[in-house]
């Protein structure tokens, strides 16, 4: 089977989430539905069921200036021919100084790491994941989380002589 278009993926979306309050639309040719963050789950859920089996990977998006942590999961099929060339950016935003997030473990198994990996560089934390834990940094690890941008490296040794 072909690869779906831009527009019928959108549709599939649509017809996928309906009764779930999201956006769906496309960012830099990706479809994209945005959600909030009580709408996780059950747009996750919505999302399996019509196909889209696994995560490929969680990122985090750190926005300062507005005070939040955008979390993406870019999810796709290995079992449905039509959608296995299809990757779908599902977004939440949570706040930075409390950055929770309801973890899709339940959903989708696959997220266990990748969601750990989330939350040891960004310091978001994925409610129900069974495996989170630090990755990199050391267990007792307290201070800002690396990826952040006001994350700063400590100066160490002689200081430069111009």
């Amino acid at each position: 089977m072909s690869k779906l278009k831009l527009e019928e993926v959108l549709e599939l979306l649509k017809a996928a989430l309906s009764g779930v309050e999201c956006l769906i639309g496309e960012e830099s040719g990706i479809p994209t539905v945005r959600v909030h963050p009580e709408n996780l789950l059950e747009a996750a859920k919505k999302l399996k069921e019509s196909g889209f089996d696994h995560v490929k990977s969680v990122t985090g998006l750190d926005y300062p200036d507005e005070g939040e942590i955008e979390v993406v999961y870019h999810v796709s099929s290995y079992t449905k021919p039509e959608l296995t060339k299809v990757i779908v950016a599902l977004k939440a935003r949570v706040k930075r100084d409390s950055p929770k997030l309801t973890s899709l473990y339940g959903i989708w198994p696959s997220s266990a790491y990748l969601e750990s990996e989330t939350y040891d560089l960004m310091g978001v934390e994925f409610e129900g994941n069974p495996k989170q834990r630090r990755l990199l940094l050391p267990e007792d690890y307290e201070g800002i989380p690396p990826l952040r941008k006001d994350f700063k490296i400590p100066v160490e040794g002689v200081d430069a002589v111009e």
